[in-house]
């Protein structure tokens, strides 16, 4: 089956079936700089949704912690993954060693003067900064972005153009949501940055992407045909019988 063939094939599928948020979503062909971005929680959630990996849907992670309200649209970058590279830059911009990936996709925090009344949504946003994040030695970056043509926000270019108090909500929020009081503190912020490395770590979260599951949908049109090949070497069989 040529290459037409496949992308007809899959096209097909999507009409039928529901893509994984992370893995059947593009980001968008203006990335790094404007890139899709799935949204899991929303400033009035009072619990933290996120994605369940295997089936694509979202789950209760856990309530939010005390009065702490995520004060931007929440979620990942579709088709990015933090694993070698995504570590290896943070180590490089912070001069520290043994740091890792989080495993996880690349999370981003889209500003829009607009109400958004609930999360499971793909928005379109603008990478404009980031916080370099590390939460119990893994690398946990956190894009800043505004909603693309955004009334308001989506005039900011880069992260100086936000407002301090602004940007501090942010910073507060990631530094305190998973924290109990008494517990140790394990989630730094060791960086604030501009839009430049945001697109930088955009990349680089792709590469780790591609180099783990760049070949997914090659190995799931090959299997697509052993399985249609196994169906018609079984019909061929009854025939002759």
């Amino acid at each position: 089956m040529g290459t037409d063939a496949y992308d007809k094939l899959w096209k097909l599928i999507g009409l039928r079936y529901k893509s994984h948020p992370w893995h059947g979503i593009e980001i968008g062909s203006r990335a790094p700089r404007i890139v899709s971005a799935f949204i899991e929680v929303i400033p009035s959630d009072t619990v933290k949704y996120e994605i369940d990996k295997k089936s694509g849907y979202l789950i209760i992670d856990r309530p939010q912690k005390f009065s702490n309200i995520v004060p931007a649209l929440y979620g990942f970058i579709p088709q990015t993954y933090c694993k070698d590279k995504v570590a290896s830059y943070c180590m490089e911009q912070c001069g520290r060693q043994d740091i890792v990936g989080d495993d996880d996709p690349l999370d981003i925090c889209v500003l829009t003067e607009r109400e958004v009344t609930h999360g499971n949504i793909i928005v379109k946003a603008k990478a404009i900064g980031g916080f370099r994040m590390l939460d119990g030695g893994e690398a946990d970056d956190k894009i800043i972005a505004v909603l693309d043509n955004d009334e308001v926000y989506g005039k900011w270019e880069d992260i100086d153009d936000m407002p301090d108090p602004i940007l501090n909500r942010l910073r507060h929020y990631f530094l305190t949501y998973k924290q109990l009081p008494g517990s140790e503190v394990e989630v730094e912020i060791t960086h604030t940055y501009n839009r430049a490395e945001a697109q930088e770590v955009i990349r680089r979260s792709q590469q780790d992407y591609a180099d783990t599951y760049g070949n997914l949908e090659t190995m799931m049109s090959a299997t697509l045909m052993e399985a249609l090949s196994i169906g018609q070497r079984q019909q061929d069989i009854l025939s002759s019988l």
